[in-house]
Parts: C-alpha cells; sequence; structure tokens
C-alpha cells in the first residue's frame, strides 16, 4: 500500500494554528520576565557574595525553580517553532529565526548546567554568568528576527 499524493508535513491554513503562535507569545513573554527575575536574584547572589553576607534561604530555591521554568518554556518554544514552521512551509530555515533560537535555547541549556557545577567546579559561576549575559544578546536577537517571522503570517 503506498502513499502517493500524501506529504508527512503540508502546509496548513494559519488559522488552525493561532492557537499554537498565542502559546508562543505568552511563552516567550513570559520566558523575557523569567529572564529578568533570574538576573534579578542573581545580582542578589552576587550583592550578598561581595558584601560577605548570608543570603536569604529562600533565594537559591526560587533562582532555581525559575531556572527550570525558563528551561521548560524555551524548550516549550523550540517544538512550537519547529512544528509551526513545519506545519506552515513544510521545512525549516526559512529565516535567521532558527539560529536566534536554537542559540538561545543552547545557552539556557548551558546556563541550568553550569548552575548545577557552581561550588564542585572554579570556572562554573564565571561560565554561568557568561552564559547570562550573552543570553541577554540571544534574547534581543530572538526577539527582533521573531518580530520578522510574526510579521510574515499577519494580513
Amino acid at each position: 500500500m503506498g502513499f502517493s499524493g500524501f506529504e508527512f508535513w503540508s502546509p496548513v491554513d494559519l488559522p488552525s494554528f493561532l492557537w499554537l503562535w498565542k502559546i508562543a507569545a505568552w511563552s516567550m513573554g513570559l520566558s523575557l520576565t523569567l529572564y529578568f527575575l533570574l538576573a534579578t536574584t542573581g545580582f542578589w547572589f552576587l550583592r550578598q557574595r561581595w558584601q560577605k553576607k548570608p543570603r536569604p534561604g529562600w533565594l537559591r530555591p526560587l533562582h532555581y525553580t525559575l531556572g527550570v521554568i525558563l528551561v521548560l518554556l524555551v524548550l516549550l518554544l523550540l517544538s512550537i517553532g519547529i512544528i509551526g514552521t513545519l506545519g506552515y512551509y513544510g521545512s525549516l530555515g526559512h529565516s535567521p529565526h532558527l539560529l536566534a533560537g536554537t542559540g538561545v535555547v543552547g545557552l539556557v541549556l548551558f546556563s541550568a548546567w553550569t548552575a548545577t557545577r557552581i561550588g564542585k567546579w572554579p570556572k562554573a559561576r564565571s561560565l554561568h554568568l557568561t552564559a547570562n549575559l550573552l543570553l541577554f544578546f540571544g534574547f534581543l536577537f530572538v526577539s527582533l528576527t521573531g518580530w520578522d517571522v510574526v510579521q510574515k503570517y499577519l494580513p
């Protein structure tokens, strides 16, 4: 039995994917919010360390929880981007947004990994901070390229 005339990934109408774009928009907004909350709690860590003061007991669990949520959100955004692009175009790589998005996902995963190494590996803290500084520019790039992508789908 053949599959002639059947395309596994065939382009679909945008309205059927509108719910996907809404999830992506909310997830991106929440990701940016979490990034800035993580930066705030991270600076709090640094300030307490520089001033040689003990940090509040709730700070580390909050920072880790926000980080885990950010990891899950960027993985959700990656999957939405892949599913939506394949569903609409039938292939990937139609804009620099793919490079920007995979770069952000990579930086977030690297940041999360280095966070688990702080205290066990001397370079982990500086790599974690560097990854998060680069992540600022990654989020900027993914936001700008994402805006271009959104413009393609708007009437």
